[in-house]
Order: C-alpha cells, then structure tokens, then sequence
C-alpha cells in the first residue's frame, strides 16, 4: 500500500467528525472517498462541502474504503468500532475509546484478531508543545493539569472525565510510566445531569504526585500543565502551544542560579497531524502513536477516578 494512497472515510460527521471530514479530504496519500451519518441531512451538508459521498449505510461506505475515522457518540464506539474492523478497516476512533474497560479490551482484541490498526484520538499527543516536551521530562516529582472549558451542547452523555479528563490522564502517562498507586478526587454536575467539573489526586508508583482539574463550566478556556522534577521545572500552555523551561545550575564558586531553557515549538493543528499520522500509518503498517492499549490505560485511570469520586460522595 505504499504505492497507492489510502481509501479513506469517516463515520459520524457532527461538530468534531466534521473536521475530520475536512482534514481527510486533503490528507497526503489520502483519496477521500466518503462519509456516514445517521442524520442524513447532516451527512449530504458535510459530503457537498468537501466534495464527497454520503452513503447510505455504514456497510455500504465500509464496503468502499481501507480506513476510516469514527466520530460517533461515545456510546457507540463499541458497536461502530467492531464493525469497522470486522469488515476489515484499519480505524482511528476518537476518545474515549468506549464507554467501559470492557468494550474497549473488545476493541483491541477484535484489532488484534483481524490484524489490523487501532490508533484513539488523543489529540494533545500530537500537540506540537506535548510534543517538544516528553523528550525533556525524566522522573518528575509533580505534575499540576488545569483543562478548563466553557459549556457547550455536546458530549453530555459522558461526564468531564471521559469528556475533558481523558486527554490529561493520557498525557499523565505518557510523562510518567508508572502505574496508578492511589486515587482521591471530587467533582459535581452543574449544568448537566453529569459531573461537570472534577479534581482528582493521583499517586503513581514511581512517587509522583500528579493533581489534575478538568471543567466544562468555566467562564475562561485554560488548557495548562506544570512539571516539576529534579533541578528543572516546565510550564506547557496546550492552547498557546508553549513551554517554558527553567533549570537549576550550579555556578563557580557561587551559589546556584536558576535561567531559562528555551524551547522552540514549530506550531501546528493536532488534529491535522493526528490523522495524517494516522494515513501514513495505514500506508506503512508501522504502529499508530496511541494505540488500543494506551487507550485502554487512559480508561482504567479514568473508572479509578470515577470510583474515588463515588467514594467521596458517599463519605
């Protein structure tokens, strides 16, 4: 497949699938060739603005591509998911991967049996500012993650944790390999029947402590990390796509001083390199950035959360 450029399509073109729309029409070594929405209506808007097909059903567009993207509902991925791959698709669905730990191991077990791709759209991987700064962390000793947002109309049928949560929580792993030793956390719903806005506490087995916020009714958008560890300390802004570093160093006969580290950041839309990545991928067969076992990891953390914000109701 490397000679030929990737059939490719999406499934679910809502208010996020329909930038993935957008993006695959002109993806590199892409030929779009359509979508599917279970709103008709809204399939032919998005197929007549970037020049491609609404098919009438999900077999018969999955009957037409090698890969495709799945934007649908949360609750669905499960379902969508197993159906993409048993029909033989390689799939980048996007976070969370399902609506429980059980789907998900589903989903990389039917990717396993059908020897194909799982990639999940953690986006902030692709954060040119993420990016820039996994190779500089070594064995932090605290991580502090502000994701506050505004309200909006969608996403409602999961809480801020599957909804916001999640990219922070796969972030906090990709900094720090190290498995989940305790859990404390607080959160309630404000403007949904769901938690809207929660902290949660984490000890992780390596000795970091990792403290993250995550809510969706907030009156300013705030997408903030902040890594502490021996003799360096970064500031990550995901919106501005910035890091600031500051390090300690020892100087002559003095005492130590702290400077700045510049980092340099070449700027660019996650979302764009997240599903050309995810083409070149298909067309090379090398592994996706974020697998179905990242994925599944991030929704591990993400019920321990959950049950910790339980416990404290309960207390």
């Amino acid at each position: 497949m490397t000679d030929s450029r990737v059939r490719v399509g999406v499934v679910g073109v809502g208010s996020i699938g329909r930038h993935h729309a957008r993006i695959l029409s002109e993806a590199p070594g892409a030929q779009f060739v359509g979508l599917f929405d279970t709103d008709p209506d809204r399939a032919n808007r998005v197929a007549a603005e970037f020049g491609c097909e609404a098919h009438a059903s999900l077999d018969e567009l999955l009957a037409m591509v090698d890969a495709v993207s799945v934007a649908v509902p949360t609750p669905a991925h499960a379902e969508v998911g197993e159906r993409c791959l048993l029909a033989g698709c390689d799939i980048m669905i996007e976070k969370p991967l399902a609506t429980s730990v059980e789907e998900a191991d589903r989903l990389v077990a039917a990717a396993e049996g059908a020897g194909k791709l799982l990639q999940v759209g953690h986006v902030e991987r692709y954060n040119p500012a993420v990016e820039a700064l996994l190779p500089r962390v070594d064995n932090p000793g605290f991580i502090e993650i502000h994701r506050m947002g505004t309200f909006v109309e969608r996403s409602l049928e999961v809480d801020v944790i599957a909804d916001l949560m999640i990219h922070d929580i796969d972030i906090m792993h990709a900094l720090v390999d190290a498995e989940v030793a305790d859990v404390r956390a607080v959160g309630i719903p404000v403007l949904s029947d769901e938690i809207d806005i929660a902290n949660a506490r984490l000890e992780l087995s390596s000795g970091c402590i990792v403290n993250m916020t995550a809510s969706r009714v907030s009156m300013n958008r705030v997408r903030k990390v902040r890594i502490f560890q021996p003799r360096a300390y970064f500031s990550v802004d995901y919106s501005e796509q910035s890091v600031a570093c500051y390090r300690l160093q020892d100087e002559d006969g003095g005492r130590p001083s702290i400077a700045g580290d510049p980092v340099v950041v070449d700027k660019g839309e996650p979302l764009v390199a997240e599903l050309q990545d995810f083409v070149a991928c298909v067309r090379t067969r090398r592994p996706v950035r974020v697998d179905g076992v990242a994925g599944c990891r991030a929704m591990r953390t993400a019920f321990k959360i959950r049950a910790a914000l339980t416990r404290s109701a309960g207390a």
